[in-house]
């Protein structure tokens, strides 16, 4: 059977046969907290453009911040007073925390501190410097030029025709500051500047530099040619049937003479079972809490797995832990066990700078709480069971996923605590339980060390009339093979009621091993109470 390609590659081979070099771009705008969704178009981009170094096409990864369009509203997470600045660029608003050099620096910010951390680095424009430094000046002129040919296309394209005071250019009023008020009436193109009047009564003239901005439709095809980009990602919003990809083909081919680049067009990333993520909608988790717990080679595994048209249902609870399962057994998979697609699923997915550990993130979520969160106690732990501790930092970011995922999203039943004292609850444990638990701590005093598999098949092991341990418990209650029948759940459970005080709790393995033998031969010695005197 023939092996897939994925698609990354895909893309790359097809881009690199119509241009020499590649400018692959990515771009948001941060009106609001920029969440896992806007991600799955960063981590696409920068998957494709592994995938072109990788085959030796050269390529350059760009990211524009779309810092000069406008407030569109007061957003749940803004104060009321700033109703005013509707309207105006958010480069040019405060900041909400007054931290910031503005409004949205706020949230472009930690955004780029985020694909750092997913190892992304990309160049990186924002479009209100880009526009006052004049890059923008000449596409204006021949919007402004061509005005009439563009709302033909809009209208022959969209089916919705603009009024005969539409412009593609939104000057800023220099009164009240809004781009979203002021009507162009007259242009410039020798002295590059624009005439307006505002509907806040303001009337007056824009330089063509930084005095305004293409709206979004003419804009977006005005940067391509720009920053001469030749393969993009955007959300299926855009690629709806005269939608604003449709109309930017053609102003880009008829308006700019630039060739539109090649269009990827992903779905949306569902949270749990509350619909697309969306700032405005405030259904969201941002990139800058989900790397506060998702190990940052996971976060791009779940966005790279899947096929950019298909969507990603993400519920950060439970099953969080079972997509990091998937990761982390096919990162520990022998090499030759490993098909060619998913070896080339794992490459994409690591990045330059980010930690790698071996650590499981369920093993770790174990001996957090064993450990009650001390660094120390924790690097004890993981040298007794055989890991690897001399890459500290890494470690501390595992922990740190860890211990933000059982405070922000882990379920109750997730969490534990191992008791000081014997729980109440082990004065119910019936005979078989307790001699299996005196069996065990016999078995433990035996022992250096016992891994968390060795644990693991003691107790189903036990069943077997073969096994040290079924002997030894058919011994202590000095009675005839044939009269012990075991179930491995019922042992399972003695092993939490005595140490947790629950009848369930974390994978038994790892959760002996990384419990100090000394105290689990204590323990189950003083559950088993006078059981082992018996026997």
């Amino acid at each position: 059977m023939a092996e897939v390609t994925h698609w990354a590659d895909i893309v790359a081979d097809e881009v690199s046969n119509k241009h020499e070099k590649n400018v692959v771009a990515t771009g948001i705008t941060p009106s609001g907290h920029i969440h896992i969704g806007n991600m799955r178009e960063v981590v696409t981009a920068d998957a494709v453009y592994k995938a072109l170094n990788d085959n030796m096409h050269e390529s350059t990864l760009i990211y524009l911040a779309d810092n000069f369009d406008p407030l569109r509203k007061v957003y749940p997470f803004l104060p009321e007073h700033y109703s005013k600045y509707v309207g105006n660029p958010i480069s040019e608003i405060p900041c909400p925390c007054g931290k910031c050099s503005n409004y949205a620096e706020h949230f472009v910010k930690p955004f780029l501190v985020s694909m750092e951390k997913l190892g992304i680095e990309p160049k990186v424009y924002r479009a209100d410097e880009l526009y006052k430094s004049g890059y923008y000046t000449e596409a204006i002129k021949d919007a402004l030029v061509n005005k009439d040919k563009i709302a033909k296309i809009l209208t022959e394209t969209s089916g919705r025709e603009p009024t005969d005071e539409w412009s593609p250019f939104n000057a800023i009023c220099r009164a009240c500051g809004k781009m979203t008020s002021t009507k162009v009436i007259s242009f410039d193109v020798d002295k590059e500047t624009v005439d307006y009047i505002c509907e806040c009564g303001f009337s007056g003239s824009v330089s063509m530099q930084g005095g305004g901005k293409l709206n979004w439709r003419v804009d977006w095809p005005a940067r391509w040619k720009i920053l001469g980009v030749t393969v993009e990602p955007f959300g299926k919003d855009h690629a709806s049937r005269g939608g604003s990809y449709d109309t930017g083909k053609r102003i880009a081919k008829e308006i700019f003479n630039y060739e539109p680049p090649y269009p990827i067009v992903y779905e949306w990333i569902m949270l749990a079972n509350k619909g697309a993520m969306s700032s405005s909608t405030g259904i969201v988790v941002s990139i800058d809490d989900m790397l506060k717990v998702v190990p940052p080679e996971v976060l791009r595994y779940l966005i790279i797995k899947t096929k950019p048209e298909k969507h990603i249902n993400f519920d950060p609870s439970i099953p969080l832990l079972t997509l990091i399962d998937e990761y982390e057994k096919l990162k520990t998979m022998e090499i030759e066990k490993i098909s060619t697609y998913n070896k080339r699923l794992l490459d994409l997915s690591k990045a330059t700078g980010i930690c790698h550990t071996d650590i499981p993130f369920k093993h770790m979520v174990t001996i957090y709480q064993v450990a009650h969160g001390d660094f120390e106690k924790i690097l004890e732990i993981l040298e007794r069971v055989g890991y690897e501790t001399d890459n500290r930092r890494c470690i501390q970011e595992l922990i740190t996923n860890v211990q933000n995922w059982l405070e922000m999203y882990a379920p109750p039943y997730a969490k534990f605590s191992v008791k000081e004292t014997l729980p109440s609850k082990a004065s119910n444990l019936n005979k078989v339980q307790r001699a299996f638990l005196c069996s065990l701590a016999k078995i433990i005093s035996t022992k250096e060390e016992l891994s968390g598999e060795q644990y693991h098949n003691l107790v189903y092991q036990a069943k077997e009339k073969e096994s040290v341990v079924y002997k030894d418990i058919v011994q202590i209650l000095n009675i005839h093979e044939d009269e012990l029948a075991i179930n491995p759940k019922d042992l399972f459970k003695a092993i939490y009621i005595a140490t947790l005080g629950t009848d369930s709790g974390p994978k038994a393995g790892w959760f002996l091993s990384s419990l100090d033998r000394n105290f689990l031969i204590s323990r189950f010695n003083e559950a088993a109470g006078d059981m082992c005197n018996e026997g």
